[in-house]
């Protein structure tokens, strides 16, 4: 599988991709079959978060729909829905900001689905979609959506980012829209693979965090110098430290001796989120402003890794794993 990413992502200008040329690769991966990977927990955790991180270390961009599609088909088959369509392209929408929360009610044998969806990444360039909706009881209902009808408006609202700019992750209306509904009400977060999917992302974190790093031995190989050795020192630990995190982590999903998913899945990208903020550091202290300036996929990376990586909600995620460990006692397996 990591053979032929390679070899298909080598073949696509993806620095310079907008989000047109991000959806035709996409399309090509799953031509392809390359989106056909393990399920979470079911014994090869760490070859699809290697997979993830592969993509995520040639495109962001990339990564954003790639890994949101292939959520999406892990959550279909978890909850046992219906089989997705041959050569579909799908985008996991789960953010619910105050001012964009879907609505959802019975609509013959499906359901219909109205109101404004906030950072639909690939919107434009997907066709089907799974979103999350509320019902009239106040219960959450995961949905699939096609993208190509009447009651789907994609905008152009919501998304003025230069870094990840070309997941253009934009407001979508629903206007009695026509879907189907993915498991029961509450089953989008009540199920294991949500926590774990949660720690896929971090895999993403992971696999950009090492492509960034690549410049530094490619440079101090030139021309070795006691700071950028130092600095490099600083991301070997860091990144091997995070790399250790991520194949304990899928070793205890596939094993499954893990008692408690979240507490797994916030210590595990608390970690990474740590390692690649090191990186980012570092590796522009070493390198100066010449690949930020002169190296196109660098810039493209070391403009959409900050953006990326606020998926995670810094101290406030950092507050919840900290109350956690009180309330669960986990610091008592702090020892060796």
């Amino acid at each position: 599988m990591i053979d032929a990413l390679e070899r298909l992502l080598s073949r696509h200008e993806l620095a310079r991709t907008g989000s047109a040329g991000l959806g035709e690769c996409l399309r090509a991966m799953v031509s392809q079959g390359l989106d056909q990977l393990p399920l979470p927990a079911s014994g090869q955790t760490l070859a699809r978060w290697q997979a993830l991180a592969e993509v995520a270390g040639h495109s962001l961009g990339l990564c954003k729909l790639y890994e949101g599609h292939t959520d999406a088909l892990a959550i279909i088959q978890e909850l046992d829905a219906p089989a997705v369509p041959n050569g579909s392209t799908w985008g996991m929408w789960a953010a619910e900001p105050p001012q964009a929360r879907l609505r959802v009610s019975a609509a013959g044998a499906g359901l219909r689905v109205d109101g404004l969806k906030a950072w639909c990444s690939g919107a434009a360039v997907l066709s089907h979609a799974l979103v999350t909706a509320w019902d009239e009881q106040g219960c959450q209902q995961l949905v699939a959506v096609p993208l190509a009808q009447t009651g789907v408006q994609v905008t152009d609202d919501g998304w003025h980012a230069v870094g990840m700019a070309a997941t253009a992750s934009v407001e979508v209306r629903f206007d009695q829209a026509s879907g189907w509904a993915v498991g029961g009400p509450g089953d989008y977060l009540q199920r294991p693979g949500f926590w774990q999917g949660a720690i896929g992302i971090a895999a993403c974190w992971y696999g950009a965090a090492s492509a960034l790093a690549l410049s530094l031995p490619a440079q101090l190989s030139k021309r070795p110098e006691p700071h950028g050795l130092a600095h490099l020192g600083a991301v070997d630990a860091a990144l091997s430290s995070a790399s250790l995190v991520l194949q304990d982590a899928a070793k205890q999903l596939d094993d499954r001796t893990v008692n408690n998913y979240e507490l797994l899945a916030r210590r595990s990208r608390a970690s990474v989120e740590n390692t690649v903020e090191t990186v980012i550091q570092h590796v522009g202290r070493a390198l100066g402003a010449g690949p930020y300036c002169k190296d196109a996929g660098f810039a493209r990376m070391a403009a959409d890794l900050p953006v990326f990586i606020r998926q995670s909600h810094a101290e406030r995620d950092l507050a919840t794993l900290g109350e956690q460990v009180v309330q669960t006692r986990a610091h008592h397996g702090w020892r060796l």
